[in-house]
């Protein structure tokens, strides 16, 4: 189904946000939460445990936009502050993130509820993005490509002109010279972040020659020869490679590989996603569980892993992958906090999160060092991980590995 339009007006919308501002500046600050470390081991079937990790976000930070029921957003962070809630500040890729997770939702467990949620989650990233579905990172539109023809794909949930503008986008940013997309429109840099997505995105469009050139260019610029882990990116011309190692370029890049090796049948984005599976499990695990990042953009980093992960165990049989997931899950549901009965995901899901007082009192923000030492924090990136972890191990328990 198309939901792309629902005659709602510009006058209307800005009217609503106006509104939306002005309530928010009038409302009382949100009380401070209790938390408190598990009171139970809670479900052990990993579809329970996913729903819970969905109702907890969907709870705290999904909203709708502006006052219309019919476009939602993700508040990027709970507790949220005045500003927060008015939904004015935007981060084009998280909503990308939310969508795709109430993706996962909705086609493990399929309600009108839940496609309606992304489908107005969707209607909700165009509305706020003003301008058009676009924008000048090519990561960014990549990551809502990514989602939206799932969306299309998996649930029947159309939105062609969205696709089409973002392929167009993409494929406008190619450089011939250096054979791959920068971050953004204009940049000298080239990095996994924006190619990994990109290349995902154009071979499920069925464009798996110009996939393949960017899968290449990630394994013969960006993979450090020494640990076998993909690199964050290169600045063109002048070759000045940055080689931080970050579990979200692992994730992408085999993410690509594993489509790849299923849709050309080529036998050597198999052994490359096999070999990056068994560098990230050796280098970027603590014990089997996914490294921790922070919060912030990083938050999410963990997740994206988790995600790819699963692909490759389920298209490709790789036990090494699902077991990655398998104890990355346990581990994070293990040292999960609960409010009010739902979960609460650490930034390092090998470490509890903590809590000062039994009962705790959350506060709405926590500056960068409480948080580190709590593991707490109150992004709505971290808490995606977490949901996309539950998920991720669904998908590979359901396919039974």
């Amino acid at each position: 189904m198309d939901r792309r339009k629902k005659g709602i007006s510009r006058r209307s919308l800005l009217l609503g946000a106006g509104a939306s501002v002005a309530l928010a500046a009038t409302a009382q600050p949100t009380q401070a939460l209790t938390i408190s470390r598990r009171a139970s081991e809670g479900p052990e079937e990993p579809g329970q445990r996913a729903d819970l990790a969905e109702q907890a976000i969907v709870r705290r930070h999904v909203r709708s936009l502006w006052g219309h029921p019919g476009l939602r957003l993700g508040v990027l962070a709970w507790p949220a502050s005045l500003f927060d809630r008015s939904l004015v500040r935007w981060c084009y890729w998280w909503q990308a993130q939310l969508l795709d997770c109430a993706i996962d939702a909705a086609y493990r467990d399929r309600t009108p509820e839940r496609v309606e949620r992304v489908a107005a989650l969707a209607r909700g990233i165009r509305t706020r993005n003003v301008t058009g579905w676009t924008n000048r990172y090519y990561d960014d539109m990549a990551w809502l490509a990514l989602a939206l023809e799932r969306a299309d794909r998996l649930l029947g949930v159309g939105f062609p002109d969205a696709v089409a503008d973002l392929r167009v986008a993409l494929l406008d940013g190619w450089n011939p010279a250096v054979g791959a997309v920068p971050w953004r429109s204009g940049d000298d840099f080239y990095n996994t972040p924006a190619i990994g997505p990109t290349g995902l995105a154009l071979a499920r469009f069925g464009d798996p020659t110009r996939a393949r050139q960017l899968a290449d260019f990630l394994h013969t610029r960006l993979r450090d020869t020494g640990s076998g882990l993909i690199l964050d990116g290169v600045h063109e011309p002048g070759g000045d490679v940055d080689r931080s190692l970050t579990t979200y370029s692992q994730g992408i890049t085999l993410g690509l590989e594993a489509e790849l090796a299923v849709r050309t049948g080529e036998s050597g984005h198999h052994s490359r996603a096999a070999a990056l599976v068994a560098a990230t499990g050796s280098r970027l695990t603590n014990a089997g569980v996914i490294a921790g990042a922070a919060g912030d953009d990083s938050g999410l980093f963990m997740g994206i892993l988790a995600r790819y992960l699963a692909e490759v165990a389920v298209t490709l049989g790789d036990t090494a992958a699902a077991t990655l997931v398998h104890t990355s899950a346990r581990a994070a549901w293990e040292h999960r906090a609960e409010v009010d009965g739902l979960p609460l995901f650490g930034m390092d899901w090998s470490r509890p999160v903590t809590v000062r007082h039994n009962p705790a009192m959350f506060p709405r923000l926590i500056p960068a060092s409480p948080a580190a030492s709590t593991n707490l924090s109150p992004d709505l990136s971290v808490q995606l991980s977490g949901w996309m972890l539950l998920e991720a191990d669904y998908r590979v328990t359901a396919a039974g590995l």
